[in-house]
């Protein structure tokens, strides 16, 4: 079996910023924006664009696990960053926002199941391991219960950004992630 050699530095330039414009554009346009557009948005040719991505249900699959990724890849550097209750706080903020974005993906995500993809296959366990590691932070110092089931969380957080969808409601989604936040510590 041939490994993946990694891509130079410029190629994997080129792929983050198509990925983070076609998660604009679906988001924007849905899933029938046309990838030469998404591609001089990002300031490569279509060629490239097909190099990375040979199909545009290959396109809007890695635009979402991207997102995914990148949400659940920040944990470490907030816990490296501030306390753990501060760290799980802003990550509340991070997945609402990463909610909003799968929203807006909606069409494109949705054409990608009809044609046969699962882009959410790994979503759950990724996000609840994401949410385990900073609880486990929390009660390890001493900020959080240890009595919390991650996923019970996470369907708290879900059901916040289901509730508040919208710009307009971004407020009203941080006062009760906020409360949410606050069942989450421990008392004393």
């Amino acid at each position: 079996m041939a490994t993946e050699r990694p891509l130079r530095a410029d190629a994997r330039r080129n792929r983050d910023r198509l990925l983070e414009v076609a998660v604009r554009a679906f988001s924007r346009d849905g899933p029938d924006v046309t990838l030469d557009a998404i591609a001089k948005e990002a300031g490569v040719g279509i060629g490239t664009l097909y190099r990375h991505f040979p199909t545009r249900e290959a396109l809007i699959d890695a635009a979402y696990r991207n997102e995914l990724a990148r949400l659940c890849d920040s944990v470490g550097d907030l816990l490296r960053d501030m306390p753990p209750d501060q760290a799980l706080r802003t990550w509340m903020d991070r997945f609402v926002d990463y909610m909003t974005t799968k929203r807006g993906m909606g069409d494109a995500l949705r054409a990608l199941i009809a044609s046969g993809g699962n882009p959410f296959s790994e979503s759950r366990d990724q996000l609840t391991a994401a949410v385990s590691t900073l609880l486990r932070a929390g009660a390890a110092a001493g900020m959080l219960r240890t009595d919390i089931e991650p996923d019970d969380v996470l369907v708290g957080f879900s059901g916040v950004s289901l509730a508040t969808a919208g710009p307009e409601r971004r407020e009203q989604a941080g006062r009760l992630l906020d409360l949410l936040m606050d069942g989450l510590r421990l008392q004393r």
